[in-house]
């Protein structure tokens, strides 16, 4: 079958699966888009109002339904508008593939119009990148692209595609797995693992967002109740094992809770599963877990003693570590430990009965039980992450690595987009909202049922609590002010609106949010001085942590 190169690129999705992209048509594109017409009944296009929302569409597509996501963007800065998603992507090890046009083959290295060298810019934030350079080409390098972005340690793929190479033709030949991206076979004594947890007295285990990408969420659950063991979870962990089930200890690290912070000091064994012990959690590395031993479980030997010494590992797959290990440990009463981790904890709660973001969250909770939550980067990021009972994976999608402003939005256009028979609820603060509300456009153009849940406090909350802790209550730059009307300005793009100032009429707005199934903004509006608790800032040791007097 003979073939335009862009209509060989729609054939190559099609034949890995694809059902939805997200892009923004352009010059370099225009090829493709062309093509497209041709097969909009078997692959739905989602137009984006900017190419960064496309990006951070397809991440949400990807985390929320474990598929490969898909976006398109032209040459130029429409290929560089997709870098900041793509950086997101890779710093959470998130699977993607993003298609960018090309100027033709004989402008290249010309500074020709919306030229720029993506594979260069994009090479130390991508698994792989390609710039296919014929059309025969293109079957193989996207079919390579999608073996690589969802195996072993998944992430981001960019294939660049000049102009005139969508425009040549070609016989299309489909491809068949000709290359092995899997992960590395079991590597490790997972035996002398099972017996050092035998041995452990207070073991904990400290869960990633690597347990939710391998589907290793069940595995989890069966060691950690065999064993007895309490599980705490990373950021990107969430969800990985359920938040009320007895032996979870919720968020660990900077933000994380006193006696979950505290059980890593006292523990004798911590075992890590597929996380990297990220600076936001360990802090000093020595000061983490003093007292324990370590065992660390991924499927990247690279993170392996990276960021932590360890003392036992195994490189592979989780399901199949863990499942291994779980058959081979002793079923195990730690009920003395789990009473030690309780008398750690912190009876005095912030904000407790009062209007706060963490009451109005727990209202929230209450109403959207079985949502898919997505958040923005800041100081609602973190209260959504403790106090939000997630107990399932892939129901929590935020920016981690990165910690991307202006991710929420255009990520939970891809998670409604994946699950349209699913509550998606974007939890947001309203320094994040104003990068990229512009995507308000997209929700409202394809009548995506997303509830916005906006807190705002009128300032960079998470930076001004950042500048009280260490510039003496200096407040520089981070006040915004009331200049934007958020309920008119989701009245411009047709998407109504509810600004709430108590729990009763929060009460109210999550009822009618629940009963509308269309995009909502409910405002939620906060004084800017309430604060994410308890904190420990990055670089300290997690037993050395303090309440500052007054805070708490």
């Amino acid at each position: 079958m003979r073939l335009k190169g862009s209509e060989i690129v729609m054939e190559s999705l099609l034949r890995e699966g694809v059902d939805t992209i997200f892009g923004y048509p352009g010059g370099a594109v225009i090829p493709l888009y062309d093509a497209y017409t041709k097969y909009r009944e078997r692959i739905r296009h989602i137009l984006t109002s900017h190419e960064q929302g496309a990006s951070h569409a397809a991440d949400g597509y990807a985390r929320s339904s474990g598929r490969v996501g898909v976006c398109i963007a032209t040459s130029g800065p429409g290929a560089t508008n997709t870098v900041t998603g793509i950086a997101t992507a890779y710093a959470d090890s998130v699977p993607m593939v993003i298609i960018t046009g090309q100027v033709a083959s004989s402008l290249l290295g010309r500074d020709s119009f919306q030229e720029v060298d993506i594979t260069a810019i994009t090479m130390p934030i991508t698994k792989h990148n390609y710039q296919v350079k014929g059309v025969v080409e293109i079957a193989p390098t996207i079919h390579d692209a999608f073996r690589i972005a969802n195996s072993g340690r998944k992430g981001p793929v960019l294939v660049d595609i000049p102009k005139d190479i969508m425009m040549a033709e070609s016989e299309y030949v489909t491809q068949d797995d000709d290359i092995d991206c899997r992960g590395p076979n079991n590597e490790g004594d997972l035996n002398e693992l099972a017996r050092m947890i035998d041995a452990s007295e207070k073991p904990v285990i400290y869960s990633g967002g690597g347990v939710i990408s391998s589907g290793a969420a069940e595995e989890l659950l069966r060691l950690s109740e065999k064993g007895d063991i309490p599980v705490a979870n990373s950021l990107m962990g969430l969800g990985g094992f359920p938040r009320d089930h007895r032996l979870s200890l919720g968020l660990v690290g900077m933000h994380g809770f006193r006696e979950t912070n505290l059980a890593m000091c006292h523990a004798d064994l911590i075992i890590a599963i597929g996380a990297r012990f990220s600076d936001r959690v360990i802090g000093k590395a020595e000061a983490f877990g003093p007292k324990a031993k370590v065992i660390q479980l991924d499927i990247d030997g690279a993170e392996i003693g990276k960021n932590k010494a360890v003392d036992g590992y195994a490189v592979g797959d989780l399901k199949e570590i863990l499942s291994v290990i779980s058959d081979s440990i002793e079923k195990k009463d730690r009920s003395m430990w789990h009473n030690d981790i309780i008398k750690l904890k912190d009876q005095k709660t912030p904000f407790d009965g009062a209007w706060s973001a963490v009451s109005a969250l727990k209202h929230a909770n209450e109403h959207f039980k079985d949502s898919i939550v997505v958040t923005d980067v800041g100081q609602h990021q973190m209260w959504t992450a403790q106090h939000w009972s997630f107990k399932r994976p892939r129901t929590w999608l935020s920016s981690g690595g990165l910690g991307t402003m202006g991710y929420g939005l255009g990520a939970a256009i891809g998670a409604q987009t994946a699950n349209p028979q699913k509550e998606v609820v974007l939890v947001t603060g309203d320094g994040s909202f104003r990068m990229n509300c512009n995507e308000l456009g997209t929700v409202s153009k394809y009548g995506l049922p997303i509830t916005i849940l906006l807190f705002n406090n009128n300032t960079l909350g998470m930076v001004r609590q950042w500048q009280g802790m260490f510039c003496n209550d200096n407040f520089s730059e981070t006040d915004l002010g009331d200049e934007v009307d958020f309920m008119a300005l989701g009245e411009a793009y047709g998407i109504k609106g509810r600004r709430v100032v108590d729990h009763e009429e929060l009460e109210s707005a999550l009822k009618w949010a629940k009963q509308e199934r269309r995009p909502v903004i409910i405002e939620c509006k906060f004084p800017m001085d309430q604060w994410v608790y308890p904190i420990v800032p990055a670089g300290r040791a997690i037993n050395e942590m303090i309440y500052e007097k007054g805070r708490v």
